[in-house]
């Protein structure tokens, strides 16, 4: 990618100095890929403004910023560029770039299965074309600029999604991709709370295709009236359509498709038999039929379809080693992408990349390698290891690096045992089987998982974010684990979102995410006194609740003759749990004053019942006294401490009374106290494990310990590795409780066993090691909780450890 002034000025964006060149266009601060050959874009949200880290940048040697306004601090130390908005010049820019090649452009908009369809027609056609294509899932009104700007002279076929939220989106996206050929995917209900009715979503989709040659979808009246442009359909039930599949017949993990067009009946093989891949895989076959692809092409190439697997996963390794596992595809707009995700997520300061030779550049080969050679060099990497005959070619010269001819070379040659304490990213094009290369480095645990999506993890963030101030920071409880979710993993992606605080529960949490590398403040909520020196070692601030461990924190401080060490007072305002009271505030100042040894970071309390308004007047009493004590704390020891009292609910319900800080919780877990809170947030955490075995039991046989289910007529029995053990609730059996087996309710039969439990498959169709959710969508927590008469909050805490903790980003 080159961007000069010829570009810059018909995207009417100037510089005071002329013949400027960019070879990175960048949005994320925190990027190791930012330098002076980086055009930043200052984007501003609601909760978010970039502006404030452009000191910070240019230290990096960031030289030319678009702005919506210069920051005094800056003014005069770079080149700046002021527009209305930032975001919309980003989208002028790649417009303007976008105009600089005569390349056939896909455009693909839906609400499920884009990225899949895009993923799969990257495969199908790159025989044919050079392809470029939107990386992941970057296909918002950031995503597609970004994906854009991977075009080079060499392509000859752009692939990218378009996906949104809101009214008046789209128009913005169409007039960046300008796509020849539109597909419209799988409709469903994403997203569509952005709109008031299913069909003015369907309109607002639709404008992707004003200008398109022709737009290929399943066939739908409802939809096509809503399109201008000429269409290409098929259908399982229309004969009118272009395409009609006359059959489908799904057999030993295959589907078999007899397939009509124009005068020519043909049958393709799919590896796939659900129905989401069949209709995928369906769309594609129509963009190759219409591309005029010679139909045994289609039956070779189709028949190779595989699982896309497009979610970054950060995973346990051996020897206490973290994985970043993007082991399914190798291309240079992906590789810098994932690089960031290394970077936010490393545990240790040892950074190894595992890498394929890279495909679908649109590059020189040379040109490439130099390119990604200087990547490398920009993200610290710390060890290389190449894999493939091309790219050990080009690295062979560098230092710290390993090569190897193929997968099997790398398996059988290299000693797993050197991998020790280091944050290592398998990436890798899928022909070159580096899953094989994850299973050999990743932890061996049982095929139970707990999957946190970190992405939803920020939605839920942002959504309490935005009901705050600007000038409110966020306290963010890592404490029990996460949550159960994990420590230091969600930790590195609070720090990657600036948050203010960590919150956790004893030292010993604190200490864990202080040798995993978190520099974010932490405070300890039940600090003990012999944990004080480990503390203080540890740059880990302790809350204070009582005289006597107040005097002896204080004595200890004296004793290594610290200087203001930051502390924390809890009130007690009426949950009478820890704190200091009313009536001990007065010792409390005495003991303070004149003290340099300590100093007060923040006063704060704990709201009883926020979650139930019915409790309302008895929160607000707790503030008014809360306000009271703090005020009298403050003023008499002359200090301007942080500020805080309210938690998840209390952000939800009582966001006036946020003072300079709020504590974070089981919100941006993805679990609401209400419903309204409930249904604005994302799910973070799904169980997940697999069938083992599945039986048929006939009738008066029993399922489990001591018979407490009676078979009645014959059943078919699935068995899911997976018990008490691992924190699921008995509570949650005897057919109370379910789990979900391809999408269907799987009822719990019998007593749940200490590492197993049954369920009822008799109405499901299901193998063998099929994947089964034990929480996530279906079953939630909350519906779990309600049923074992508890809180989400001991349904998530209760996952055992042994459950192995899976770290993912789309």
């Amino acid at each position: 990618m080159k961007i000069n002034s010829a570009i810059l000025t018909s995207a009417n964006l100037n510089f005071s100095d002329s013949g400027i060149e960019f070879d990175h266009i960048s949005i994320d601060s925190r990027s190791l890929q930012n330098g002076n050959a980086t055009l930043f874009f200052c984007l501003k949200g609601q909760n978010n403004d970039a502006h404030i880290f452009i000191e910070s940048l240019i230290e990096k040697g960031v030289q030319h910023f678009v702005v919506e306004y210069i920051p005094a601090n800056v003014a005069g130390k770079a080149h700046f560029c002021v527009v209305e908005n930032t975001t919309n010049a980003l989208q002028n820019l790649a417009k303007a770039y976008k105009n600089q090649f005569q390349i056939e452009t896909i455009g693909i908009t839906g609400s499920n299965g884009k990225t899949i369809v895009k993923e799969w027609l990257n495969f199908l056609l790159s025989p044919d074309f050079s392809v470029v294509r939107s990386p992941k899932s970057f296909n918002s009104q950031v995503g597609v600029p970004l994906s854009i700007f991977g075009i080079n002279e060499n392509h000859t076929l752009g692939i990218f999604e378009a996906g949104i939220s809101l009214k008046g989106e789209m128009q913005k996206l169409a007039e960046i991709i300008q796509p020849n050929i539109g597909i419209f995917t799988h409709l469903g209900n994403a997203h569509q709370e952005g709109f008031t009715t299913v069909e003015e979503k369907i309109i607002e989709k639709c404008q992707l295709f004003k200008d398109s040659e022709i737009v290929i979808l399943e066939k739908n009246d409802w939809i096509e009236k809503h399109i201008t442009a000429p269409t290409f359909t098929w259908s399982f039930e229309d004969t009118k359509a272009n395409i009609f599949v006359l059959n489908k017949v799904k057999n030993n993990l295959k589907t078999t498709l007899e397939i009509q067009f124009k005068d020519e009946t043909f049958k393709v093989s799919l590896p796939f038999t659900d129905d989401i891949s069949i209709e995928n895989a369906i769309t594609c076959i129509s963009t190759l039929l219409y591309l005029k692809t010679d139909i045994s092409v289609i039956k070779e190439r189709v028949s190779k379809l595989y699982n896309i697997e497009i979610r970054l996963q950060a995973k346990k390794g051996i020897n206490n080693c973290l994985l970043i596992d993007d082991s399914f595809s190798s291309d240079y707009q992906s590789l810098k992408i994932a690089l960031d995700f290394l970077e936010q997520q490393k545990l240790h300061q040892k950074k190894t990349i595992i890498l394929s030779d890279i495909f679908q550049s649109g590059l020189n080969v040379k040109e490439l390698y130099s390119n990604v050679i200087k990547l490398l060099q920009q993200n610290n990497i710390t060890q290389i290891i190449t894999i493939g005959e091309t790219i050990g070619n080009y690295f062979q010269d560098l230092p710290h690096v390993i090569s190897f001819a193929n997968t099997n070379a790398f398996l059988q040659q290299f000693n797993t045992d050197s991998f020790n304490n280091e944050t290592i990213l398998i990436k890798g094009a899928r022909s070159f089987n580096f899953d094989e290369i994850v299973v050999l480095l990743e932890e061996k645990v049982h095929e139970t998982v707990l999957e946190i999506n970190l992405d939803a993890l920020t939605s839920n963030y942002n959504f309490y974010k935005k009901r705050l101030k600007n000038s409110t920071k966020i306290m963010v409880m890592v404490k029990a684990f996460g949550y159960g979710n994990g420590g230091y993993e969600i930790a590195k992606q609070l720090a990657h979102l600036k948050t203010d605080y960590l919150g956790v529960a004893f030292a010993d949490e604190g200490i864990a995410l202080r040798k995993a590398g978190i520099t974010t403040p932490i405070m300890v909520l039940n600090p003990e006194i012999s944990s004080y020196k480990s503390m203080i070692a540890y740059h880990l601030e302790p809350e204070m609740y009582n005289i006597s461990g107040l005097t002896s924190f204080i004595d200890l401080a004296k004793e290594k003759n610290l200087n203001a060490y930051p502390i924390h007072l809890k009130i007690d305002t009426g949950m009478h749990r820890l704190g200091f009271e009313e009536e001990n505030v007065s010792e409390l100042i005495s003991l303070l004053q004149h003290n340099n040894f300590v100093k007060v970071a923040s006063i704060f309390s704990h709201l009883a019942a926020t979650d139930n308004l019915d409790f309302k007047d008895f929160t607000l009493q707790q503030i008014q006294l809360f306000e009271s004590i703090s005020n009298q704390i403050s003023t008499t020891l002359n200090i301007q401490p942080i500020r805080h009292i309210l938690n998840t609910s209390g952000i939800f319900n009582f966001s006036e009374y946020q003072y300079e800080m709020v504590r974070l919780g089981i919100g941006i877990y993805g679990v609401g106290n209400s419903e309204d809170e409930q249904n604005s947030l994302q799910n973070v955490s799904t169980l997940k494990s697999i069938i083992s075995q599945i039986r048929t039991v006939e009738a008066n046989d029993s399922i489990g310990y001591s018979r407490k289910f009676m078979v009645k007529k014959e059943m078919r029995i699935a068995t899911i590795p997976i018990g008490y053990a691992d924190g699921i609730r008995r509570a949650w059996g005897n057919e109370k409780g379910f789990v979900s087996i391809n999408n269907q309710e799987a009822t719990i039969l019998g007593n749940v066993c200490m590492d197993m439990l049954m369920v009822d498959v008799t109405h499901i169709n299901c193998n063998e090691r099929d994947e089964v959710i034990i929480f996530g969508e279906n079953p939630h927590v909350t519906e779990i909780a309600k049923v074992c008469q508890t809180i989400p909050y001991e349904i998530l805490t209760s996952i055992s450890q042994r459950v192995k903790r899976i770290f993912y980003k789309n």
